[in-house]
């Protein structure tokens, strides 16, 4: 009924993308971002302002990424090299992760202002795992996980929560490293063999490949389907509720 193998006996969430509506806001927070600094950037130095691209640049060098990888992995793109800094640079510090505090404001302020919306075929897929007995956690790059499920009203839905928190506390790369992840099945007690991963981002299905696990989901938002195939994911859905009819 679920779609899944019989083996898989847990099941692990991306949040942004999958379960909410959240990655076209952090998009749009990049975006914000990034074009600022890179007007600055290219008045001081009299050159052509070459925008952030929401889509292209997002999905290859953002997205799924912790905010860091995502903001290093950008810059040198445009072959911009930045002091990385520490978790304590203010926005205003032109470091990796000053830019990272600045987006970071950015996306909250987004959030705060216009709240969280989940994807109700999300909610109706999770809360038919929930009732078949099947564990679950959410394992998300981001620092704000808490606040988004709280914002969306689904944080009841999870057993497990492995974030931007976490990964930082106990030490574990970000995907496409397939740590957060194993992370989470290991929280649930789960092997890797008996979790399946549901992801939108490209890294983060490189990370569920990598990991082992017994079932890699993609879900495709923006027209990206090959690519989360090329990338190892199993099955690529539109949204979780066509799980309901896979065979």
């Amino acid at each position: 009924m679920l779609g899944l193998p019989d083996k898989v006996r847990g099941c692990l969430f991306d949040l942004d993308g999958v379960l909410t509506r959240t990655a076209t806001v952090h998009a749009a927070a990049w975006k914000e971002m990034f074009d600022d600094y890179l007007r600055g950037r290219a008045e001081q130095a009299d050159v052509a302002f070459v925008p952030f691209d929401a889509v292209q640049d997002y999905d290859a060098y953002v997205d799924g990424k912790p905010r860091a990888d995502g903001t290093r992995s950008f810059l040198e793109s445009r072959g911009i090299e930045l002091p990385d800094g520490t978790a304590a640079d203010p926005p205003e510090a032109d470091t990796v992760q000053g830019l990272g505090a600045r987006k970071n404001e950015i996306v909250l302020r987004m959030i705060h202002r216009d709240g969280v919306e989940a994807y109700v075929g999300s909610m109706r897929y999770v809360r038919a795992v929930r009732d078949a007995g099947l564990a679950r956690a959410v394992v998300s790059s981001s620092t704000n996980c808490r606040d988004v499920l709280a914002a969306a009203g689904i944080q009841d839905l999870f057993d497990v929560r492995i974030d931007g928190i976490v990964a930082e506390r106990d030490h574990l790369p970000g995907k496409p490293a397939p740590d957060t992840y194993l992370a989470g099945a290991s929280a649930l007690e789960l092997e890797p063999a008996e979790a399946a991963v549901f992801e939108d981002a490209l890294a983060g299905v490189e990370a569920g490949r990598a990991g082992g696990f017994g079932l890699v989901v993609g879900v495709d938002r923006v027209g990206q389907a090959d690519a989360l195939r090329a990338h190892g994911a199993d099955v690529v859905v539109a949204d979780l509720a066509e799980l309901f009819d896979h065979r």
